[in-house]
Protein backbone atom coordinates (compact mmCIF):
# COMPACT_ATOMS: atom_id res chain seq x y z
CA UNK A 1 0.00 0.00 0.00
CA UNK A 2 2.94 2.45 0.87
CA UNK A 3 4.27 1.36 -2.23
CA UNK A 4 2.04 2.90 -4.38
CA UNK A 5 2.10 6.42 -2.79
CA UNK A 6 5.98 6.12 -3.33
CA UNK A 7 4.96 5.70 -6.98
CA UNK A 8 2.75 9.22 -6.80
CA UNK A 9 5.41 11.01 -5.27
CA UNK A 10 8.13 10.05 -7.67
CA UNK A 11 6.12 10.33 -10.23
CA UNK A 12 5.01 14.06 -9.14
CA UNK A 13 8.88 14.73 -8.56
CA UNK A 14 9.18 13.55 -12.26
CA UNK A 15 6.78 15.92 -14.06
CA UNK A 16 7.86 18.83 -11.47
CA UNK A 17 11.25 18.32 -12.84
CA UNK A 18 10.31 17.57 -16.34
CA UNK A 19 8.51 21.06 -15.89
CA UNK A 20 10.72 23.31 -14.71
CA UNK A 21 13.78 21.83 -16.41
CA UNK A 22 13.31 23.65 -19.56
CA UNK A 23 13.01 26.67 -17.57
CA UNK A 24 16.04 26.63 -15.83
CA UNK A 25 18.25 25.49 -18.87
CA UNK A 26 16.68 28.76 -20.48
CA UNK A 27 17.44 30.87 -17.92
CA UNK A 28 21.18 29.77 -17.45
CA UNK A 29 22.07 29.12 -21.30
CA UNK A 30 20.29 32.39 -22.86
CA UNK A 31 22.33 35.04 -23.82
CA UNK A 32 21.78 38.20 -21.18
CA UNK A 33 22.73 40.98 -23.66
CA UNK A 34 20.08 43.18 -24.16
CA UNK A 35 19.37 46.00 -26.74
CA UNK A 36 16.76 48.42 -27.60
CA UNK A 37 16.45 46.15 -30.75
CA UNK A 38 15.49 43.43 -29.07
CA UNK A 39 13.19 45.09 -26.89
CA UNK A 40 10.89 46.50 -29.72
CA UNK A 41 7.49 45.11 -30.65
CA UNK A 42 7.19 43.57 -33.47
CA UNK A 43 4.75 42.26 -35.74
CA UNK A 44 5.21 40.86 -38.95
CA UNK A 45 7.81 42.88 -40.00
CA UNK A 46 5.97 46.16 -39.65
CA UNK A 47 7.22 48.42 -37.08
CA UNK A 48 4.28 49.92 -34.66
CA UNK A 49 3.18 53.32 -35.01
CA UNK A 50 1.65 55.35 -32.15
CA UNK A 51 0.59 53.71 -29.19
CA UNK A 52 0.38 50.02 -29.26
CA UNK A 53 -1.76 49.38 -25.75
CA UNK A 54 -5.25 49.81 -27.42
CA UNK A 55 -8.16 49.25 -25.63
CA UNK A 56 -10.18 46.88 -27.31
CA UNK A 57 -13.98 46.59 -27.28
CA UNK A 58 -15.73 44.42 -24.33
CA UNK A 59 -17.85 42.47 -27.47
CA UNK A 60 -14.86 40.77 -28.78
CA UNK A 61 -14.36 39.47 -25.61
CA UNK A 62 -18.11 38.01 -25.43
CA UNK A 63 -18.02 36.49 -28.77
CA UNK A 64 -14.70 34.61 -28.45
CA UNK A 65 -16.16 33.39 -25.09
CA UNK A 66 -19.56 32.49 -26.84
CA UNK A 67 -17.17 30.78 -29.79
CA UNK A 68 -15.60 28.77 -27.24
CA UNK A 69 -18.86 27.11 -25.67
CA UNK A 70 -20.22 25.89 -29.18
CA UNK A 71 -17.00 24.42 -29.92
CA UNK A 72 -16.95 22.89 -26.99
CA UNK A 73 -20.44 21.89 -27.77
CA UNK A 74 -19.21 20.45 -31.21
CA UNK A 75 -16.92 18.34 -29.30
CA UNK A 76 -18.95 16.91 -27.06
CA UNK A 77 -21.62 16.31 -29.65
CA UNK A 78 -19.80 14.77 -32.62
CA UNK A 79 -18.64 11.84 -30.47
CA UNK A 80 -22.22 11.23 -29.15
CA UNK A 81 -23.32 11.54 -32.65
CA UNK A 82 -20.76 8.62 -33.76
CA UNK A 83 -21.77 6.36 -31.27
CA UNK A 84 -25.68 6.96 -31.29
CA UNK A 85 -26.61 3.53 -32.51
CA UNK A 86 -25.41 1.85 -29.26
CA UNK A 87 -26.64 4.51 -26.75
CA UNK A 88 -30.33 4.17 -27.04
CA UNK A 89 -33.38 6.74 -26.34
CA UNK A 90 -31.77 7.47 -22.91
CA UNK A 91 -29.01 9.24 -24.56
CA UNK A 92 -30.73 11.25 -27.46
CA UNK A 93 -33.22 12.51 -24.49
CA UNK A 94 -29.79 13.47 -22.65
CA UNK A 95 -27.89 14.87 -25.51
CA UNK A 96 -31.39 16.99 -26.35
CA UNK A 97 -31.24 18.56 -22.47
CA UNK A 98 -27.61 19.61 -23.38
CA UNK A 99 -28.92 20.92 -26.40
CA UNK A 100 -31.60 23.07 -24.95
CA UNK A 101 -29.43 24.42 -22.34
CA UNK A 102 -27.09 25.60 -24.67
CA UNK A 103 -29.80 27.08 -26.70
CA UNK A 104 -30.72 29.02 -23.76
CA UNK A 105 -27.82 30.86 -22.74
CA UNK A 106 -27.30 31.61 -25.92
CA UNK A 107 -30.97 33.14 -26.11
CA UNK A 108 -30.00 34.88 -22.75
CA UNK A 109 -26.68 36.57 -24.32
CA UNK A 110 -28.96 37.54 -27.15
CA UNK A 111 -31.67 38.86 -24.95
CA UNK A 112 -28.94 40.68 -22.78
CA UNK A 113 -27.51 42.35 -26.09
CA UNK A 114 -24.78 40.91 -25.49
CA UNK A 115 -24.67 39.81 -29.31
CA UNK A 116 -25.13 43.52 -30.72
CA UNK A 117 -22.11 44.48 -32.66
CA UNK A 118 -21.31 48.19 -31.90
Amino acid sequence: MVYNYIFIGLLILVAAAFAAGPLVAVALLSPKKRSATKSETYECGVLTVGDSWVKFRMQYYLYAILFVLFDVETVFLYPWAVSYGGLGFFALIEMIIFVVMLLVGLAYAWARGALRWL
